[in-house]
């Protein structure tokens, strides 16, 4: 059996759990250990059972909490050596292990599999998350999908997929002129229609689920995201995530 749940996701933080009945890992802590802590216990989700976290860049909403989540659980910090030395330093944890880029580890039973993406960041990393014969995508953070995220696209079953911003909010908006470049350029964000398109055309034949990640408060509202999705709901169950909250812990 594997288990996913999104404990947080959006721009003020992330945390995906994907774990079985013993063991357990984190792609990204971007709030508090205190926050990730008791949103795994409101679904019965022990956190004793983290064996590792990967972070997939440097920006503090991906890993945030991990510094003191690390010394609280007493477990490893994964990322690459680049990203390390790129962060806050008052946010660096102490307990890093460091890979790179392409590279699968191995923990437990999880096989993890990196791979490089187009973000606004040092050396942005998304995962496919192998276990018992399922794929597990945690896809956000991506400004145009390359080769890299179509490919391992291809192979997951379950995804969590950046569904970050609606245009017409997005260019109507308050932000900034430059911050709207930044966010809707090829190192920014994909937007809902971008998301559809990546899954209409890239898709494997085994996905099932599609949780929409990392939607943006400002530029995006749950149900234009979803209204976005509706071509491929016949194909895919189609789901949300939320920043304050955790999703419904999936069994796999």
């Amino acid at each position: 059996m594997t288990e996913v749940c999104a404990l947080a996701s959006g721009s003020n933080g992330n945390c995906y759990y994907i774990g079985n009945e013993t063991e357990a890992i984190l792609v990204d802590a971007g709030i508090s250990r205190s926050q990730i802590i008791d949103r795994m216990y409101k679904k019965k989700l022990n956190p004793l059972k983290v064996k590792a976290v990967f972070i997939t860049h440097e920006h503090s909403d991906h890993y945030r909490g991990a510094k003191v989540l690390s010394k609280k659980l007493k477990v490893p910090i994964y990322m690459t050596k680049k990203t390390y030395e790129k962060s806050y330093q008052t946010m660096r944890p102490t307990n890093v292990i460091t890979f790179e880029a392409g590279e699968s580890i191995a923990i437990g039973n999880f096989l993890i599999h990196s791979f490089l993406k187009q973000h606004d960041a040092i050396e942005p990393c998304s995962f496919r998350v192998e276990h018992d014969n399922k794929h597990i995508g945690v896809f956000t953070d991506i400004g145009t999908a390359c080769d890299k995220v179509k490919d391992q696209l291809s192979k997951c079953d379950f995804l969590f997929l950046e569904s970050n911003y609606d245009t017409d909010m997005l260019e109507a908006g308050k932000y900034p002129y430059y911050l709207k470049k930044r966010v809707a350029g090829e190192h920014g964000h994909l937007s809902n229609i971008q998301a559809k398109e990546l899954v209409e055309h890239h898709a494997g034949k085994n996905l099932k689920t599609i949780y929409l990640s990392h939607i943006s408060e400002d530029n995006n509202r749950s149900n234009i995201a979803l209204d976005a999705f509706k071509p491929l709901n016949e194909k895919y169950r189609i789901e949300l995530t939320s920043r304050y909250a955790p999703t419904e812990v999936e069994q796999l």
